[in-house]
């Protein structure tokens, strides 16, 4: 211990050391108080004056430099009036529009001329014809009840509404639409909308955002893609009416917050009760049990099934069993069995009243036409009597009897015509009809182009030589998944028991005309 102590003092005896204290003490003397390098004696000898000097010299030479002089057009050489003449002859401006490629090519669509009578005997190109192609499934448009209701309503209040709801473009036909509507339904309250494709592309930004996710069918129509799309909501995907696709997305989503731990955000599977691509049914029932067990909200299109499916023509939900207020969104379209312009939304009284703040189709578009709503009014009252559950009642039995006769038919597959699922058994019932080309005369075919085209010469034959119009869909090259080429049919109260035949034995007749021959070659190879 005392050597310890011994080697300390000789240390702090160093030389060195005591060389480092005094230069140290120097340094203080000099940048201290009171030396010459502190501030307090830099101030005091007028050293503020050579900063400020500094600076305005800095100053100085910055508005002095060239560049923050504008350059004005005076220092530039002009142009002569032949270069001028030159650069406008050299200017070639980009198209407004690109260019359309063979493969874009579309027919020109038929023109229905006028109308005979009822909603489905039609003019076209001069031909009469039964509007195939007509999604009025029972009828309605050409009740004389609802139209002498819109002529009335015309004389009161004029033709347009000439603005938004939110505004000055609410009547009181608006207010007792939406209050029928929410009764027919089961639920508390309706919100409507003037065009049927912005509604659902209003509804789901209005109750999703970035944070939010959505889980949608593969088979959903263009319309509720672009609703997702405009929410910038995490959209996932599953296949076409697969159950066992959806809960295995449902657990993969749960297992990945889990990991993450997420913070908690609102979460909605989207699918159409029938399906405007396929025609197909969705499972509903499966799918409410799944979004109950995950903790989802479901919103349920349905547009397609509305007035139709179920024992009061609610749709697609009271056919499989639910309950109002099971499915928190229900939204479809009044163009359908209402056979007016415009769509809706039934749920809970929040779920209207945000929408009026926040669904843009509703804020920010003129509201629906006074006749119009009337006389979806007025159309609303008949599918709610026994007379539109019969109609109804007759649109099912013509849609399971033309899937059950047209099934088979040379070249084309009938969406819906055999379902090994029990649950699913009520797509042979759906008004929606796709007669798919078949796989082979697709692969056949090449391209969509041609494959379209072949369709499209069995549409031109059944109009021209059997007075049916039908429809080749389009769809857009935006499409997630684009569905199998096809015709298009309506299912309607105008297909009675005595027309069915008729339109059975056309379309295997105008399949077996121009499909026939592929069909033949195909089976050679």
């Amino acid at each position: 211990m005392h050597e310890d102590l011994a080697a300390v003092r000789e240390f702090l005896r160093h030389p060195t050391l005591a060389k480092a204290k005094a230069g140290a003490v120097e340094f203080w003397e000099i940048i201290g108080p009171g030396g010459r390098l502190h501030p307090g004696w830099f101030l005091e000898h007028k050293g503020h004056i050579v900063i400020e000097g500094l600076l305005m010299v800095i100053i100085a030479v910055m508005l002095l430099q060239s560049r923050f002089y504008p350059r004005t057009t005076e220092d530039e050489d002009a142009l002569t009036d032949k270069e001028i003449d030159t650069l406008c002859q050299e200017w070639e401006p980009l198209p407004l529009v690109p260019d359309v490629s063979d493969e874009d090519y579309r027919p020109e669509p038929p023109l229905v001329q006028s109308r005979k009578g009822s909603s489905y005997d039609v003019l076209v190109n001069g031909q009469p014809a039964l509007n195939l192609a007509c999604s009025d499934f029972l009828g309605l448009g050409s009740a004389p009840c609802v139209q002498r209701r819109a002529r009335e309503t015309v004389e009161r209040y004029g033709v347009g509404s000439c603005g938004p709801r939110g505004f000055y473009g609410t009547f009181d036909v608006h207010l007792e639409l939406e209050k029928a509507l929410a009764q027919f339904m089961g639920q508390e309250e309706a919100i409507i909308y003037s065009y049927d494709i912005s509604t659902i592309s209003s509804v789901i930004p209005a109750f999703a955002s970035r944070q939010d996710i959505l889980v949608l069918d593969e088979g959903v129509s263009y319309p509720i893609q672009q609703g997702a799309k405009l929410s910038r909501a995490r959209v996932f995907w599953f296949k076409h009416n697969d159950m066992a696709s959806l809960e295995a997305l449902l657990q993969r989503i749960e297992d990945d917050e889990q990991r993450q731990r997420a913070p908690l955000c609102r979460k909605m599977i989207v699918v159409e009760g029938v399906y405007a691509n396929s025609g197909d049914v969705a499972p509903l029932q499966q799918l409410y049990s799944l979004k109950e067990s995950y903790r989802y909200r479901l919103c349920v299109e349905e547009s397609h099934a509305f007035g139709v499916l179920g024992r009061q023509g609610r749709g697609a939900c009271e056919a499989a069993g639910l309950q109002p207020g099971q499915v928190e969104v229900v939204v479809a379209s009044m163009g359908t069995s209402l056979a007016s312009v415009g769509g809706f939304c039934v749920g809970h009284h929040e779920v209207c009243d945000h929408q009026r703040l926040c669904g843009q189709g509703y804020c920010f578009s003129a509201s629906l036409p006074p006749y119009l709503a009337t006389a979806a009014h007025e159309a609303l009252s008949i599918l709610g009597s026994s007379r539109g559950q019969q109609l109804a009642a007759q649109v099912r039995r013509a849609a399971a009897a033309l899937r059950q006769q047209l099934d088979g038919t040379p070249g084309l597959v009938v969406s819906g015509a055999k379902s090994s699922s029990k649950e699913s058994s009520s797509s042979t019932e759906s008004p929606v009809l796709h007669l798919q080309l078949s796989p082979t005369l697709v692969a056949a075919a090449g391209s969509r182009k041609a494959a379209d085209m072949l369709l499209q010469g069995v549409a031109d034959r059944l109009l021209t030589e059997h007075g049916l119009l039908l429809a080749v869909p389009r769809y857009s090259a935006l499409d997630r998944v684009l569905p199998a080429p096809s015709l298009k049919m309506y299912v309607h109260a105008g297909l009675s028991a005595d027309k069915l035949p008729h339109v059975v034995q056309a379309v295997r007749e105008a399949a077996k005309h121009v499909l026939g021959p592929l069909v033949k070659g195909s089976q050679g190879l």
